[in-house]
């Protein structure tokens, strides 16, 4: 089999926008050394105040070393800590502009919030998660996924639990314009359709964690035969990231109170959309066409409503 290339990820180092750095270092906390992920912590508890300190400070801060904080810079990206630093400011008056008096990002669910408090966290995690999956977006990674589908003899999609809803929209999308695409949400389902992949399809695995086997095993399974392979997580140093020709990656922070809840659905929508009006925009007049033919197939089926009797004075 021929050696496969390294995944291209959505994280770039070159996006230095203040919304960017902070979704990189988020995105990058479960894949992190456990000392690395304490500074990672800090930086994310007050970019402000974190900007602020020298190196030696933070290190103390987070109850570890100079070099442990030199590792966790080089782990999102940047080359040193002066870098970081300018980032974290630029990122704290981005947060102050544009935030105002809302809760922190993750902030969980308690037993004595409102449902006033509720909504609030809910809507403003969900818009955070949007903004900073789209800050971290990389155009180049995702022009090639777009052309990878455009052009397949069949699109391959597996998915289960939360992320198999993700998983069905894309299928449906992609079916109204006329692509060929399959949607498995069943392992052994997955693993048979994945053997029947070769050059010139592509397979789709959408994982949160990037770590469900149901999702990782398909995947793996198509790209050895072949396929081309794209994963959408929210840990781009996950395994279905390692097993990925390009990795679209979400920045979507889940609680305890809500693991699995819509925030990590609704950034791997916005994904998908981009993906799949890439797609159709290739083909624009015969997109066109497909969308109000199939939209009209379903109106036929609606229930007409019955006149509205004439009022006086009509």
């Amino acid at each position: 089999m021929a050696r496969r290339e390294p995944p291209r990820t959505t994280q770039s180092a070159e996006d230095t926008s203040p919304a960017a750095t902070l979704a990189r270092i988020r995105a990058a906390l479960p894949s992190l050394a456990p000392s690395e992920r304490r500074v990672a912590e800090a930086v994310l508890a007050d970019p402000a105040q974190a900007s602020e300190l020298s190196i030696s400070a933070l290190g103390k801060q987070a109850e570890t070393s100079v070099a442990t904080v030199m590792r966790f810079c080089r782990a999102i990206g940047l080359g040193n800590y002066p870098q970081l630093r300018l980032a974290l400011a630029a990122a704290a008056a981005h947060e102050h502009a544009v935030g105002g008096e809302r809760p922190a990002p993750g902030t969980d669910i308690s037993a004595t919030d409102t449902l006033g408090d509720i909504v609030g966290k809910i809507i403003y995690n969900e818009v955070r998660a949007l903004e900073d999956s789209g800050a971290d977006l990389d155009i180049e990674v995702l022009g090639r996924a777009v052309d990878a589908v455009a052009g397949a003899r069949r699109i391959d999609i597996f998915g289960v639990g939360a992320s198999a809803f993700v998983g069905q929209d894309l299928h449906q999308k992609l079916h109204r314009i006329g692509h060929i695409a399959f949607i498995w949400t069943d392992r052994h389902a997955a693993l048979t359709a994945a053997a029947l992949l070769g050059p010139g399809d592509v397979a789709v695995a959408i994982s949160h964690s990037g770590e469900t086997e149901d999702t990782v095993e398909p995947l793996q399974a198509a790209a050895e035969r072949g396929a081309t392979t794209i994963a959408l997580t929210n840990v781009p140093r996950s395994t279905l990231a390692a097993n990925a020709d390009l990795v679209l990656t979400t920045c979507a922070r889940e609680t305890p109170f809500r693991s699995g809840a819509t925030v990590s659905r609704i950034a791997q929508l916005a994904v998908i959309d981009c993906l799949f009006v890439g797609v159709a925009q290739r083909s624009f007049d015969a997109t066109t066409v497909a969308l109000k033919e199939t939209y009209g197939a379903v109106q036929r089926r609606k229930r007409r409503q019955p006149p509205r009797p004439a009022q006086s004075g009509d």
